[in-house]
């Protein structure tokens, strides 16, 4: 292989901001944020959504209410009648 041509890869600790759940593992992904586990230096990603809290991983279903929602859009272009 050739020599320095591979980007730095380094311990990286993910955290799920919903559940608070942190992730372990390396990457090549740099941020300016840095947090300490067990000794090792870790570079920190915050993320909004991982499999932890996604609801699709999880099982929770969501519904968006959507009643009145083709009525709505039916009496906003609907042509009036003289």
């Amino acid at each position: 292989m050739k020599q320095d041509i591979h980007p730095d890869y380094h311990p990286t600790v993910f955290i799920d901001v919903s559940t608070g759940k942190k992730f372990l593992t390396r990457s090549t992904i740099k941020t300016g944020q840095t947090e300490t586990i067990d000794g090792v230096e870790h570079v920190k990603v915050i993320r909004d959504v991982t499999m932890d809290s996604h609801p699709v991983y999880t099982g929770e279903k969501r519904f968006v209410d959507t009643a009145g929602r083709v009525e709505k859009f039916q009496n906003k272009f609907r042509r009036r009648r003289a």
